[in-house]
């Protein structure tokens, strides 16, 4: 069963860190790029960041550009979101994503073939 579990959600107040973790089981997940979403309510599904397979190319969204950081450990077959400095407009529920065809539109969340289940973040004071 190919699974995507995603885990290090929590509350944090503005400024504090977190990391949040995405591992696969089932498949091996250094044959996809991975993308980390996020969905605050009544907002629409957002793109933040992806690396690809191999980790050589990665992207993120503007408004996440600098405090966060995607990192993958294939021997781990997990991906991680450092996220630092955050914000309340932070505030999500935070997904993995992972797809196997190259050259997508990394910030369409169509693109992606397997998600996670979904970790909350809440920054708040």
């Amino acid at each position: 069963q190919m699974q995507l579990v995603e885990s290090g959600g929590g509350v944090v107040q503005p400024g504090g860190s977190l990391r949040l973790s995405c591992r696969a089981s089932g498949f091996r997940l250094d044959y996809y790029g991975v993308g980390w979403f996020r969905q605050a309510p009544g907002k629409e599904r957002e793109g933040v960041a992806d690396i690809s397979s191999r980790g050589g190319a990665i992207n993120y969204a503007s408004s996440v550009q600098g405090r966060f950081t995607v990192s993958r450990d294939n021997a781990k077959n997990t991906v991680y979101l450092q996220m630092t400095n955050l914000k309340p407009e932070d505030t999500a529920v935070y997904y993995c994503a992972a797809v196997f065809r190259a050259g997508i539109t990394w910030w369409k969340w169509t693109e992606y073939d397997y998600w996670g289940q979904g970790t909350q973040v809440t920054v708040s004071s």
